[in-house]
């Protein structure tokens, strides 16, 4: 008996603990989002590019700074110049002096040196390279805003494509319930007497494609669930349960709210603002070229016949020199100006195709707007028809069993009913999809909490 007692109680344990499991495992709208955006391919990869632009922001802002380099240099001089070199001169010994040659040339040289290099003045060509850097930085994090937002529309499309295709399937598998309760008064009827076999077997034909119907339905289900696990990248045949958030939420906002939210807080707006700030800078690069460059050069260095640079006795080997250099190219056949001419016409691109991505957007809100309008329309047009056909097909089923309807009467009655729900909760979903696209369309971010 105690050990039954402890089965139990490890059992109860059990299943008590697995319930909040199971409850975890419901998906909420929000926490999909953030799996999705935390697994992304294409938001990792925006995220290494906001790191490489950030490391060409630093490269740029580098070449402010001296520029150290270091050489050590072996030279070797053929033997016929050191020879030519040659002088002769007299040494004195006991015996008098000694005629010898000498040679101011050693054969073997040894140079190192280091040089400091410090640009003064670049016609601000080092200030406008750091501020294309920096604002590369900028873009790719707008981009990567861009890659976000995207993603969560398709999150949002791929939610509200399950719960619809759950709705779907509980239509269809009503529709089968309904279907068997009327196949079972058939065959009460066909054996009484009452009706005749054809009146049966179309009853049972329309049984037939109900199920198919639901079968259907039901690889719809798993179909859209496939797919909502590949935008998580979770795996394909994943067990897939979120939270029913299928409803009808009316939207207070008007078109004029839209255009201007979409206006300040669309990304690609602010790339593409961002792209002509970078293009007016690129003329003033260009422009660069006008001017003259002054670079201050330190440079020390040391000289020998030895390997390890020691010097003889009397020599300085070692030699340093302060420079400042100015260096101006005045004549390049007009290269400069082609180039300015260039980047002002890129300029001029930029600022069409600023205007292109304004009106492009402007439609792509106006047509989130009238598609989230119409789906709200078909809302109430859907719920009422609901109601109806659902009476409709009562009256048609007392009937039939009253034998004042036939079969038929009811197999369209039945089948309104099931396109009266189907209409019902297709408008549901579009409406829940159409208010994702306008939050698209306006710019709504992630990151934000505005979802």
């Amino acid at each position: 008996m105690r050990r039954v007692s402890i089965l139990i109680g490890i059992l109860v344990f059990l299943v008590s603990g697995s319930r909040p499991v199971l409850a975890a495992d419901v998906l909420t709208l929000e926490k999909s989002i953030e799996i999705a955006v935390e697994n992304s391919l294409s938001v990792l990869s925006a995220d290494q590019e906001i790191k490489a632009r950030e490391f060409e922001e630093r490269a740029a802002q580098a070449d402010f700074y001296p520029k150290l380099s270091t050489s050590y240099t072996y030279t070797r001089i053929d033997s016929s110049t050191v020879d030519d070199a040659k002088a002769t001169t007299y040494v004195y010994t006991p015996t008098g002096f000694v005629p010898r040659e000498i040679s101011p040339i050693s054969p073997d040289n040894y140079a190192w040196d280091i040089t400091a290099a410090q640009p003064l003045f670049t016609g601000w060509r080092l200030t406008l390279a750091r501020d294309l850097a920096s604002l590369g930085v900028d873009i790719a994090q707008i981009q990567r805003e861009t890659t976000v937002q995207e993603l969560v529309l398709e999150v949002k499309k791929a939610y509200f494509g399950i719960l619809k295709a759950e709705k779907l399937r509980t239509v269809a598998e009503q529709s089968v319930e309904q279907l068997k309760a009327q196949l079972e008064v058939s065959k009460a009827f066909f054996e009484e007497g009452i009706i005749a076999k054809n009146d049966l077997l179309q009853t049972e034909v329309q049984m037939a494609q109900a199920r198919q119907d639901l079968i259907r339905a039901t690889n719809g289900v798993a179909l859209a669930k496939s797919l909502f696990n590949t935008l998580l990248r979770r795996g394909v045949n994943q067990e897939v349960e979120i939270q029913d958030i299928l409803d009808y939420t009316p939207v207070r906002l008007s078109l004029d709210e839209a255009f201007e939210k979409a206006k300040l807080d669309r990304p690609e707006i602010q790339e593409v603002s961002l792209a002509v700030v970078s293009a007016e800078k690129n003329v003033k690069l260009s422009k660069s070229g006008y001017y003259p460059s002054v670079t201050l050069i330190g440079n020390y260095g040391r000289e020998t016949d030895d390997w390890l640079l020691e010097a003889s006795s009397g020599e300085d080997p070692d030699v340093w020199t302060i420079t400042l250099q100015g260096e101006w190219t005045f004549w390049e056949w007009g290269k400069t100006k082609h180039e300015v001419a260039a980047a002002r016409a890129r300029l001029n691109k930029a600022g069409h195709l600023l205007n292109e991505v304004q009106d492009n957007i402007r439609l792509e809100v106006k047509d989130a707007y009238l598609s989230l309008r119409e789906a709200e329309k078909n809302i109430q047009v859907a719920e009422t028809a609901v109601v109806q056909a659902e009476e409709n097909f009562r009256m048609n089923e007392e009937r039939y069993k009253q034998q004042v309807a036939t079969a038929t009467d009811v197999f369209v009655a039945e089948t309104l009913l099931t396109q009266a729900r189907t209409n019902y909760f297709n408008a549901l979903s579009d409406h829940n999809i159409a208010w994702a696209r306008l939050e698209r369309a306006m710019g709504v971010g992630y990151e934000t909490g505005e979802l």
